[in-house]
């Protein structure tokens, strides 16, 4: 079966790998355009090219699959069946008809639950216990195609968006060999997504870290997890923004203010929340490096003061 794959980030990647590692016939891949990285803006490939090139593929990457030249390149590899995971793009139907077994794609939630650009980031944000990955067709509605099988795995209370990624980008490509491996074999069973049960979830942007403390204690936390490595978590302090890149449920007790730190260089920074006090365990003020919360208050003396 000639596969044509397509995906971006690192969860992509891995899936590469797998289908690489299990001798499948990729013709060829497609990913998004480099993009400048960092504070000197340095053009970067995305995951999936730079791993592609070390296996020696093919990479085409276009900023448009919909348009006409997408549609004919294609074509012009005759595929059997599009994989594709975390591709960024939307498709049309004449992408989708293009390969006689469709396109199967892996997703970051246990849909129809997170529909949507950010499913991994938002199951952590919204502080669930249970994250996964589903195989599914694609069509032309968003995440809306029958699942093909799925997988879930515990979420820890503290496991990061980051972290998080790293384990479903392993599930997802075991996953993805399942869901190919039943297909060839002639196996493989479609099950409609139950609509009244779908939730979405949209694109993470710089503000979506900004702490609230209209939030509670549990929500500031989920956002820090959520949001780490990409956007980060912040509240503002003056005039500046901080960062916020860890925090610890401490009590439910409230002696201070709503958005007061205070603490000490040997037992840490605290924060009171609405209905409870976290402790701030990894800072970054503006220009500076991450660095816990006691060492934080060595160089900024920042007891007393307000977040808002």
């Amino acid at each position: 079966m000639r596969i044509l794959f397509m995906g971006t980030p690192d969860i992509a990647a891995e899936c590469l790998k797998a289908l690489y590692a299990a001798g499948h016939d990729i013709c060829a891949v497609y990913t998004r355009r480099d993009k400048p990285v960092g504070r000197k803006s340095v053009l970067t490939p995305p995951p999936v090219k730079s791993e592609a090139l070390k296996l020696g593929l093919p990479v085409h990457q276009f900023d448009k699959i919909r348009s006409r030249e997408g549609c004919d390149a294609l074509r012009a590899f005759q595929p059997d069946l599009l994989c594709v995971v975390a591709f960024g793009q939307l498709f049309s139907q004449e992408n989708l008809d293009i390969a006689p077994h469709g396109a199967i794609n892996v997703h970051g939630s246990l849909l129809p639950l997170y529909r949507g650009a950010s499913p991994i980031q938002q199951t952590v944000i919204d502080g669930q216990k249970e994250a996964g990955v589903s195989t599914m067709l694609l069509v032309k509605r968003m995440d809306a195609g029958d699942v093909l099988m799925q997988a879930s795995t515990p979420l820890g209370p503290e496991e990061t968006y980051g972290e998080l990624s790293v384990r479903l980008s392993v599930l997802g490509a075991d996953l993805f060999m399942k869901t190919l491996a039943a297909l060839e074999a002639g196996t493989l069973q479609r099950h409609p997504q139950e609509e009244e049960r779908a939730t979405y979830c949209k694109m993470l942007t710089r503000d979506t870290g900004k702490l609230s403390m209209d939030m509670s204690a549990m929500q500031m936390h989920n956002l820090v997890r959520g949001t780490d490595p990409w956007p980060g978590a912040y509240a503002i302090l003056g005039e500046e923004k901080l960062k916020i890149w860890k925090t610890l449920f401490i009590s439910h007790d409230a002696e201070h203010p709503v958005g007061m730190l205070w603490g000490s260089q040997k037992d840490g920074l605290f924060l009171q929340c609405r209905d409870g006090v976290l402790m701030l365990q990894e800072l970054q003020a503006p220009g500076g490096k991450r660095m816990n919360g006691n060492a934080f208050l060595r160089g900024h003396d920042i007891t007393g003061s307000i977040l808002r």
